[in-house]
């Protein structure tokens, strides 16, 4: 089997290489990473300058590329250019950090995920809690995952988005959920330059939000590794016959 390694974290972070290193021993494995951290750049691509790709590693059934471009533009080259054989599956991550609820849309980590399915392939997102150890207890979950998503397969258009808690591997299960809701206060840090001029550092703090039971959100805070399918059809289809019925017609 071929998986498709990528990651909003870069090619030198800890989780791509551990997880790269735990699946090569079981599949053929390619990975094509950023050659630098482009966190929250969310689904951009690149259309007005040229992408570059170096190979870093070659050896049994595992390959090493970095490219200069954001993690959409990863998966793409690593369907259309990198790979000789078409991916079975890809894997985005593992992310440093939690991507739960509405931070998905700014998610690199999720939006290459969503690039894969795009493109008809079977995709996985998996994000840990920041500063977490990637365990082997974590590592061993998240390689079964993969297996029972080549077993089973996904949906058209569906990939899943995984958050792993940091609680020392005393998890208390595996929830299956559906999204939460996060947003922000005080996002803006306003500084001074030494010359004077103002600046502004986006920070921000997460608001508790009341979030149901079955959210990721809520799982991951109990202690449960959240598993939530996710597409990138984003329409409102009960607002559909509403608006048909509005005064908008020319």
């Amino acid at each position: 089997m071929n998986v498709l390694l990528t990651n909003d974290d870069g090619i030198l972070s800890p989780g791509i290489n551990k997880l790269a290193d735990i699946l090569k021993g079981s599949y053929n494995v390619v990975v094509v990473a950023p050659d630098r951290e482009r966190s929250a750049v969310g689904h951009a691509i690149t259309m007005h300058k040229p992408l570059r790709i170096k190979k870093i590693k070659d050896e049994e059934n595992l390959k090493i590329f970095h490219a200069n471009g954001t993690p959409s533009d990863c998966v793409k080259l690593g369907i259309d250019v990198v790979m000789k054989d078409k991916p079975d599956i890809i894997v985005s991550g593992i992310n440093d950090g939690f991507n739960l609820g509405t931070d998905i849309l700014y998610s690199g980590t999720v939006s290459a995920a969503m690039e894969g399915s795009i493109n008809g392939f079977s995709s996985i997102a998996i994000s840990l809690e920041a500063g977490s150890d990637i365990t082997d207890k974590a590592l061993l979950f998240i390689k079964k995952l993969i297996k029972s998503v080549a077993k089973n397969g996904l949906p058209k258009n569906a990939l899943l988005n995984v958050n792993i808690p940091n609680i020392s591997d005393n998890y208390s299960g595996v929830k299956i959920t559906k999204l939460g809701y996060r947003n922000y206060v005080e996002n803006f840090t306003r500084r001074i330059d030494p010359h004077g001029r103002e600046y502004y550092w986006l920070a921000g703090k997460v608001l508790e939000n009341i979030n149901e039971e079955d959210s990721d959100i809520v799982a991951v805070k109990n202690g449960f590794i959240s598993i939530t399918p996710i597409q990138f059809d984003l329409t409102m289809y009960n607002l559909i016959d509403t608006l048909k019925k509005w005064d908008i017609q020319i």
